[in-house]
């Protein structure tokens, strides 16, 4: 799920770094976006690479709250925002407590904004150690 990598990059932002680092050398990745260093939830390495067994619920949820709708094309699950979801993030990203958050989402739609697989085949292939971590490990 294209949602879990990305999430994996905006919840570690060491790796974000690191990835920025090795695709866009001359850009600067800006600040991070959790300034206390610390992550609410750690991910745990799944089948197709980070994954954090809440986004069910959460999906979920957003979804009951008429923020998300599902889509389903060829086989995968999507989701795209609702009118009311939209609503919601553009008053979230004009309020100064989320700024590092949408700052880092705007970079990450700008440099990262690939197919899930691509996004997890980057993951692989510049962190190892996830590569190497057991199924069920957290990160």
């Amino acid at each position: 799920m294209k949602l879990a990598k990305l999430d994996f990059l905006l919840r570690y932002p060491d790796r974000f770094n690191t990835l920025m680092a090795v695709r866009r050398p001359n850009v600067d990745a800006g600040d991070n976006p959790w300034l206390t260093g610390t992550i609410e939830q750690s991910m745990i390495r799944y089948r197709y690479g980070p994954w954090d067994p809440a986004y069910y619920a959460l999906l979920g949820a957003l979804t009951g709250k008429g923020l998300i709708e599902p889509k389903h094309e060829a086989a995968v699950a999507t989701y795209c925002t609702t009118q009311a979801g939209h609503d919601v993030a553009g008053a979230l990203a004009e309020s100064e407590s989320w700024r590092p958050v949408r700052d880092r989402a705007v970079l990450l739609r700008r440099y990262f904004n690939l197919t899930g697989i691509t996004l997890k085949n980057l993951i692989y292939e510049t962190f190892p150690d996830i590569v190497d971590a057991d199924w069920g490990t957290h990160l």
